[in-house]
């Protein structure tokens, strides 16, 4: 079981000076706010063991999308076995977390298997790494057919 504080959901630690926020599609921006939106609604939410959220996916629509992007939130912390932190909704910089998160997504809309199983490998447990990579698979499809 994971705390209540392996889930965070902050502001930025440091105020950027005069910089633009980082160039990133507007697709991958709404799902990171997207993201956002669901790590601040899982906040008090109990923990899901990663291997039973994958079991009880539901695969339509909207619910998918929902589902999917939930179940990535509530099990990350403990795949990473590390605290996760989400930027509040609207915060144009992203945390170490949401970037890692969106660079899984475009290996995988660029299908490069390479990249993604080295960024899997670089922080997920060995036991996890499957069902991260599908859940992150999955985030990307929905979010491809917006």
């Amino acid at each position: 079981m994971v705390s209540l504080s392996k889930l965070s959901v902050s502001p930025p630690r440091r105020q950027p000076r005069n910089e633009a926020a980082p160039a990133i599609d507007p697709g991958l921006r709404e799902l990171v706010t997207h993201l956002r939106l669901v790590a601040l609604e899982c906040r008090t939410a109990a923990r899901a063991d990663l291997f039973e959220a994958c079991a009880l996916l539901n695969l339509d629509g909207e619910t998918a999308k929902r589902t999917f992007a939930e179940t990535l939130v509530k099990c990350l912390a403990t795949a990473v076995s590390k605290q996760v932190i989400w930027y509040r909704p609207g915060v144009a910089e992203l945390s170490f977390d949401e970037a890692w998160i969106l660079r899984c997504v475009q290996a995988v809309r660029q299908d490069d298997q390479s990249s993604l199983r080295f960024l899997l490998g670089s922080r997920v447990a060995p036991p996890d790494r499957r069902y991260i990579g599908f859940l992150i698979a999955r985030i990307s499809e929905q979010f491809c057919l917006d």
